[in-house]
């Protein structure tokens, strides 16, 4: 037993003095940049019914203090509740998106169309966001400034998700805190992106081959992050407080869904993939509490040691969002919600049925 408390003892050990760092929240914003603010701009919006949302988003883009000429380009991805008519309004140019052809994902080809429409412009960078993200008035400033200082080829932010119901209290934090613990920004080695903001240079586009390179990609962003990197691109990821998505899923059903859509594309597919993940959360965040009823002193303090360094961990990304610090001791029910979201995700694959977006089936087997 003093073995098996041990172990979640040392991993959370490891990953406080390791991992570059991924829990310390304010590591991750960007430090005061300045660059050439006289870099053009073309914003590439996929979008489908997304009519609730798009104004905003287009609004703001139009109302940045951003002195240089910035193209906003919405590609209506065959959207059925008046998205292009809210887009056309706000000022952007709208595209009507062709149909999905076999062996994309919708939010990638319509991406692809808008860097055709945007090639036309000759613009110095691209910017792909989503349609639910709103920006402040010097978010591209901002993104410009960070690429340039850096001469990074793709400058993301991992906007601030909606926080408001009980589930996104209890699961969105711990959303961006996985992530984090994955993909931690400056690893050579795992490279991540965030899709709702990414700033890339179009020379660095063409050389991975255009978005069609990984126009299958479930997980597209980090998958676009990966092709640059390989093709000898710079990376850099970042939290922001300044960029919102007004998106919200506002129940665990719903949350549970967005999970399910990508974790098992995450593992590759892999039956013995998902049989570790499983293994290592029970081990990472479950054990510590069950050696709690050991009855054996030694052995509970060890436990409660372990509950307190992954709460520890967890404050920073609490406190980012607002929540009162209770919640950082919650991580281990949260990881059990993911956990059975993965699993479920790997019977959506297997049963041939994947997961759903805006209509679509994705990741099938």
């Amino acid at each position: 037993m003093l073995l098996v408390a041990l172990v979640p003892l040392a991993i959370w050990c490891l990953l406080l003095t390791a991992r570059r760092g991924f829990w310390r929240v304010s590591k991750h914003f960007a430090q005061h940049a300045t660059g050439a603010r006289s870099k053009s701009i073309a914003v590439v919006i996929p979008a489908r019914d997304e009519a609730e949302h798009i104004g905003n988003t287009v609004s703001g883009l139009r109302a940045q203090d951003f002195h240089a000429p910035v193209h906003i380009l919405v590609v209506d991805d065959n959207s059925t509740d008046g998205t292009a008519l809210a887009a056309q309004n706000a000022g952007a140019i709208v595209i009507a998106g062709k149909p999905l052809p076999p062996g994309w994902t919708g939010k990638l080809w319509a991406l692809s169309q808008g860097v055709q429409e945007a090639e036309t412009y000759g613009s110095d960078f691209l910017l792909f966001t989503d349609a639910d993200i709103t920006h402040d008035r010097g978010s591209l400033s901002e993104l410009v400034a960070i690429a340039e200082s850096g001469n990074y080829d793709l400058t993301s932010f991992m906007v601030k998700l909606a926080c408001r119901t009980f589930a996104e209290r209890a699961l969105i934090p711990a959303f961006v805190f996985f992530f984090l613990l994955l993909y931690p920004p400056g690893n050579p080695s795992t490279v991540g992106a965030a899709g709702g903001c990414i700033l890339i240079r179009p020379e660095a586009l063409r050389r991975i081959g255009g978005i069609s390179a990984i126009g299958q990609e479930v997980i597209d962003d980090c998958a676009l992050a990966n092709a640059v990197k390989r093709h000898g691109g710079r990376v850099w990821m970042g939290l922001t407080n300044n960029r919102r998505s007004e998106r919200s899923y506002a129940t665990f059903r719903e949350i549970g869904s967005m999970i399910s859509r990508t974790a098992f594309n995450q593992l590759n597919h892999s039956a013995l993939l998902l049989l570790g993940t499983i293994l290592g959360l029970v081990v990472m965040y479950l054990l510590p509490l069950a050696v709690l009823f050991s009855g054996r002193p030694v052995v509970v303090l060890l436990g409660a040691a372990s509950w307190l360094l992954m709460a520890a961990a967890y404050l920073p990304m609490v406190r980012f969002y607002k929540l009162t610090p209770l919640w950082s001791f919650a991580l281990p029910f949260v990881a059990m919600f993911y956990a059975g979201a993965t699993i479920h995700s790997a019977i959506q694959y297997w049963s041939g049925r994947g997961g759903y977006w805006k209509g679509r089936a994705q990741d099938l087997s």
